[in-house]
């Protein structure tokens, strides 16, 4: 008994020793960083620099790969055949906690990802052209009031918290809008701007747009107005109740080694502290938003019940 105590304790300490050996030449390759939105804008631009950030301290490049589509979920999607090495890693957008609800998926948000850490958050709000004769909040609604089913507004894709956010202050005002997809913030400028669609839903990457004197913000959807953008009610403020400020981070395979995800952890945190960051979020009025692995798998798990709610009251649950 004593022999094969000192086996399994021999082994146990040659396990945990594998780990760490594991922990400490981690990383010995480069790291991909997959992203829900397409190049250029806000997301891949403030998301490019926290991965530059974060390849300096792992002394291994961290390459970005944009995969925009099916509202920003097809990053953890891919987390789901990739190996647990560390190796893969995905920006995980709101919209992910709403697709079991919407979409008949094999894999479970909450359970089948590990999450990392959260690095910031969307601020959103919504936007007409500089020229367009609804030049206020008021204007939008008596407008679309008076023409149902005619106002036309682009967002960054079905199902994304732009969209859904709209709906839903539509559904509270009585208002038939004309929702049109688009795959991510640059695709869904170059429409506004072009006059395809005469209002968007969007995370503050409008701002250079807005500054340029191309784009009027019609409102915003934090807890208080943004610093650009004074003028601009909240929704709050509008009688609508509705905040929505869409945190998202960066999270790893199932099954991950914890060491590894520590590893990650703690140099995207440092990452996410340094000021290059914090001046590419402040370009579109975002902020680092970090949460622990601990704490952003506890706002996963009470993101997907909360996500549940939203998508049943706006009537668009898949089918049983």
């Amino acid at each position: 008994m004593r022999r094969r105590h000192l086996i399994q304790l021999a082994a146990g300490t040659l396990a945990a020793a594998s780990v760490g050996v594991h922990a400490q030449a981690f990383p010995a390759k480069p790291i991909k960083l997959v992203i829900a939105f397409p190049a250029g804008g806000p997301t891949d631009i403030t998301m490019r620099q926290l991965a530059d950030n974060a390849g300096k301290i792992l002394g291994q490049p961290v390459i970005v790969e944009n995969k925009p589509g099916a509202g920003g979920t097809l990053p953890a999607q891919l987390l789901q055949t990739t190996a647990p090495d560390g190796y893969t890693l995905a920006q995980v957008p709101l919209g992910v906690f709403r697709l079991p609800y919407t979409t008949r998926i094999s894999w479970d948000p909450v359970k089948d990802i590990r999450y990392v850490l959260n690095v910031t958050g969307y601020a959103f709000g919504i936007v007409v052209p500089a020229d367009s004769p609804l030049k206020t909040w008021t204007h939008f609604v008596a407008w679309a009031k008076a023409n149902p089913g005619k106002l036309t507004y682009g967002s960054t894709g079905t199902l994304t918290s732009p969209h859904l956010t709209t709906e839903l202050i539509a559904q509270k005002l009585g208002l038939q809008l004309v929702h049109v997809p688009y795959k991510g913030s640059s695709e869904l400028a170059q429409a506004i701007t072009g006059g395809h669609i005469m209002a968007a839903a969007d995370s503050t990457g409008f701002a250079p747009l807005v500054q340029a004197g191309k784009l009027r913000v019609l409102n915003t959807w934090g807890e208080k107005r943004l610093e650009k953008f004074p003028d601009a009610p909240t929704l709050k403020e509008l009688g609508l109740g509705i905040v929505q400020n869409s945190p998202f981070g960066i999270g790893a395979p199932k099954g991950t080694p914890p060491a590894v995800v520590k590893r990650l952890h703690d140099a995207f945190k440092k990452a996410m502290e340094q000021p290059s960051y914090v001046q590419a979020l402040a370009r579109y009025d975002m902020l680092p938003m970090y949460m622990s692995s601990a704490g952003y798998t506890k706002f996963a798990q009470e993101t997907f019940a909360r996500e549940k709610a939203l998508v049943e009251k706006l009537g668009l649950a898949k089918p049983n």
